[in-house]
């Protein structure tokens, strides 16, 4: 790997890097390049910047100005598998000082000493999970907000809302979420990178204490769980409907049958 560290812009001490969620993948077989620095991720400069490439949908850019960021993007989003109308973005500032402790300093500038390769790398995967985990929120609290009202008129009214159809959506929105978020990303996977960088781990340990990444998927995984619960009851509902239903059915059939005897054995004894 190249070690050179990425230069700071001039007038300023500070480097920014920006973690976008571009979709649900990213197909990132092809994308190799001569200058690049790692393959999982995949990572490379790009002037003097760096870009790395999560599979898990998230591209972080470190380093470039506006323009190439762009460019960065319109590159890679032909790769991307389940495209997101809005993107989910988080920035962080990192500084190269080396006179204060490496981590998350209370002015929110993440300080790692020199700004190499591989030291960014470590940043960009905190970086990278915390905004998926962003993502993941949106979309379980979105989940949240259709389930609310239905919960609210069961517990009120004491039976389901009537329409089959929208409780079927209800179902398919939260096995969707449920689906995408428990495959999307592992959180307590540690970067590849510390396998050969083993002294590197302290960084990442602060980085993941800073963005509290265990436990927000710890609670991201409750609220999932919560979800299939939801969705268990919303389906025995439509079972159970179903059941009644046909009962009803049965039993009204019967009931005709009945009183088509009644009145054949009736106007028989009238005959």
């Amino acid at each position: 790997m190249d070690t050179t560290p990425l230069p700071v812009p001039q007038g300023s001490d500070l480097l920014i890097a920006r973690a976008v969620v571009l979709g649900e993948r990213i197909d990132t077989a092809g994308l190799e390049r001569r200058d690049v620095l790692s393959t999982a991720p995949l990572s490379f400069r790009v002037g003097q910047g760096l870009v790395v490439v999560f599979r898990y949908g998230v591209t972080v850019l470190i380093g470039l100005d506006p323009i190439a960021e762009d460019e960065v993007l319109r590159g890679i989003n032909p790769r991307v598998q389940g495209k997101l109308a809005a993107h989910e973005e988080e920035t962080i500032r990192l500084a190269a000082r080396d006179d204060q402790d490496e981590g998350v300093q209370p002015d929110g500038v993440v300080r790692i000493g020199t700004l190499s390769p591989d030291k960014l790398l470590v940043v960009a995967d905190a970086v990278a999970k915390s905004a998926a985990l962003a993502h993941d929120e949106r979309q379980v609290a979105q989940v949240f907000d259709t389930i609310e009202p239905w919960a609210r008129f069961l517990a009120e009214r004491g039976r389901s809302p009537s329409g089959r159809r929208a409780m079927v959506r209800l179902i398919g929105s939260a096995l969707l979420v449920q689906h995408r978020v428990a495959e999307r990303v592992a959180v307590r996977e540690k970067p590849d990178i510390l396998w050969d960088r083993p002294d590197l781990e302290r960084l990442y340990a602060r980085l993941e204490d800073e963005y509290e990444l265990v436990e927000r998927a710890e609670t991201l995984g409750r609220k999932l769980d919560l979800i299939g619960d939801t969705v268990t009851v919303v389906t025995d509902l439509i079972d159970t409907q179903r059941s009644l239903r046909l009962e009803a059915i049965v039993v009204g059939l019967i009931l005709l049958e009945v009183a088509l005897t009644l009145f054949q054995m009736v106007t028989g004894g009238v005959h």
